[in-house]
């Protein structure tokens, strides 16, 4: 089975690159991977504190993905899976797409503001060339309508 891998974070743009695939695997039979990565400079303390940090991220990663994943089986029919990785994300989301044969579309979203699309976009379109798989921008400012029009 194809899987849409998409990288879930705390900007506005991720929430119609969910949407857009869970849509597109509801359509076409397909998966989603959900992929978190956490940076490795949110660790930079004493071991203890450290790993209370690195288990309430991980926390906040499992509340967020679940407010997700509920939305994708409720409406869309589809049960996603959840990857958390540690590390630099581009960097984590290459050895993740290198890692799941099954992953056949790398979905991201595009930021609005007048910075440019987001740093993952901007680094993932430079490394595009040498991904085994297409990746597919969604503009973080599309209507649920035309989501749906477009999947």
């Amino acid at each position: 089975m194809r899987k849409f891998l998409v990288v879930l974070d705390d900007s506005r743009e991720c929430l119609n690159a969910m949407r857009f695939a869970a849509m597109r695997a509801a359509h076409t039979g397909g998966g989603v991977t959900i992929l978190s990565v956490i940076p490795p400079d949110e660790f930079n303390h004493w071991i203890g504190v450290a790993t209370v940090m690195r288990e309430e991220a991980r926390e906040r990663i499992h509340a967020h993905f679940e407010v997700f994943a509920k939305w994708m089986r409720d409406k869309q029919d589809v049960d996603p899976e959840l990857a958390i990785r540690e590390g630099e994300p581009v960097a984590q989301i290459i050895e993740h797409v290198q890692s799941d044969p099954d992953i056949g579309v790398l979905v991201l979203g595009a930021g609005t503001d007048k910075k440019g699309p987001g740093p993952l976009v901007t680094q993932l379109t430079k490394n595009s060339g040498s991904l085994p798989i297409p990746i597919t921008i969604v503009p973080g400012d599309l209507s649920k309508e035309k989501l749906e029009a477009i999947t």
